[in-house]
Formats: structure tokens, C-alpha cells, sequence
């Protein structure tokens, strides 16, 4: 009968997890909700911390299968790290507990099955598409891609973005960020990060900024000039 009890058990918690969030997780109520005594995971799973990982796994191959669904579909590989971006959000939206429970530094730093490793399977595919994009170093510009997605996705799971740009524009965000950590600029990614700009100086309550041009410099140098000197003038 408790044959395939820890996959049993890891699944009951993967239920458990997307119906009610990770505070859910107790090992009282997995067990319960897969047939067994309160004490029967103890068998399997020593601690809380190591059938909480082995429940976060699920999540990460998941996550892996469709990352590497983008990555396996070629093309362009800035378009491709963008597309991964995209991923990375909708996997925070539709499947938010398990998100915040994969990204646990706790379970990271301490569990003794090899999570961290797991994790590290989306750097790999970052630093192979940075690689193709011709951006280095590499693997430092990855490491710093992935924690703007990670930032993204989970502000915008806060609802801070949002707050912050005053619209839910976050395909943009994402170009921006793969456009700066590869170190190109497209005419249409200079364009999104303009209205992202004005968006922000309206939600700070200031006239929104534009790209400022040799004339532009040269009024601004002029008015201040004007201005230092009149004020001299009625000192």
C-alpha cells in the first residue's frame, strides 16, 4: 500500500500548495490528505525542510520543461530571453505559491537533495543565450538578467510595479532589461524605455522627460544663463 507513498506524499503537498499557498504546508495536513498517519512521512522525509524541497522540485522541473521549451525552439537569442522572461511571469501568475516556495533561500541554502542544483538549470540556459548574443562576460550578465526576472515577476506578483510605473506594462520591463543586460538597443526597445520613463514621471507627479537633442542642451544652457543673470541683476 505505502509503496509509492513519497511521491504520494509530494503530490498530496503539490495539491495542497496551489489550492491553499505554502502556509498550507503542514505536515499534519499532507499526510492527512494522503491517507496516512501524521507520522508516516517521517519515514521518507526526516524533516519539514526536506519534503517542503522534494514538493518544490515539482516545481522546478516544471519551470525547466517550459524554459527549455523556448530554448529549444531557436531563433534569435535576445527575442529567446525575452520570450523566457515572459515565462518567468506567467509561471509566477499561474502558479504563485509554488513560486514563492521554489525561491526560498531556506530551502536553497539547506536542503540536502540538491535543490540549489536544480535551480541553476535556468542560469545554464541564460548563460547559453547570452553566450549566442554575443554579450559579455557572459555568465555575469546573465547572473544579472536572471535577477532582474526574478525582480519583475516578483514585484509584479506584489503589485509594486504596477504602483510604481502607474500601468501593467511588463512586456516592456522585460525587453528593457534583456536589451540592457545584453548591452544592445533597439529603436523600438529606446522607444518603450522613453514611455516607461514618462509613465514613471507622471506617477511621481513630475512633467514627463524626453530624450534631450544638441538643441535642447543648447536652450537649457541658455535659459540657465539668462536666468543666473537676471538674478544678478536684482541681487
Amino acid at each position: 500500500m505505502h509503496d509509492n507513498l513519497p511521491d504520494r506524499l509530494v503530490q498530496a503537498g503539490v495539491a495542497l500548495l496551489r489550492q491553499e499557498g505554502v502556509e498550507a504546508l503542514s505536515l499534519r495536513e499532507i499526510a492527512r490528505r494522503a491517507g496516512v498517519s501524521h507520522g508516516a512521512p517521517r519515514r521518507y522525509f526526516p524533516t519539514h525542510q526536506r519534503l517542503l524541497g522534494a514538493i518544490a522540485r515539482e516545481g522546478y522541473r516544471e519551470f525547466d520543461r517550459r524554459i527549455s521549451a523556448v530554448a529549444a525552439a531557436g531563433g534569435d537569442p535576445a527575442e529567446q530571453l525575452l520570450q523566457i522572461g515572459r515565462v518567468y511571469v506567467a509561471f509566477a501568475e499561474s502558479d504563485r505559491g509554488m513560486f514563492e516556495l521554489m525561491f526560498r533561500h531556506d530551502l536553497l541554502r539547506g536542503n540536502e537533495i540538491g535543490l540549489r542544483q536544480d535551480s541553476l538549470a535556468l542560469f545554464d540556459v541564460l548563460v547559453r543565450l547570452a553566450e549566442r548574443a554575443g554579450a559579455k562576460p557572459a555568465r555575469r550578465r546573465a547572473a544579472a538578467l536572471w535577477a532582474n526576472l526574478q525582480g519583475i515577476a516578483q514585484l509584479h506578483l506584489w503589485g509594486s510595479l504596477e504602483l510604481a510605473a502607474g500601468a501593467d506594462d511588463v512586456d516592456t520591463l522585460l525587453r528593457t532589461a534583456v536589451s540592457a543586460h545584453l548591452g544592445t538597443q533597439d529603436q523600438a526597445t529606446s522607444q518603450a524605455d522613453r514611455a516607461t520613463s514618462q509613465a514613471l514621471d507622471r506617477a511621481a507627479g513630475q512633467a514627463p522627460s524626453q530624450a534631450a537633442g544638441p538643441a535642447d542642451e543648447h536652450t537649457a544652457q541658455h535659459t540657465a544663463q539668462q536666468t543666473a543673470q537676471e538674478t544678478a541683476l536684482g541681487a
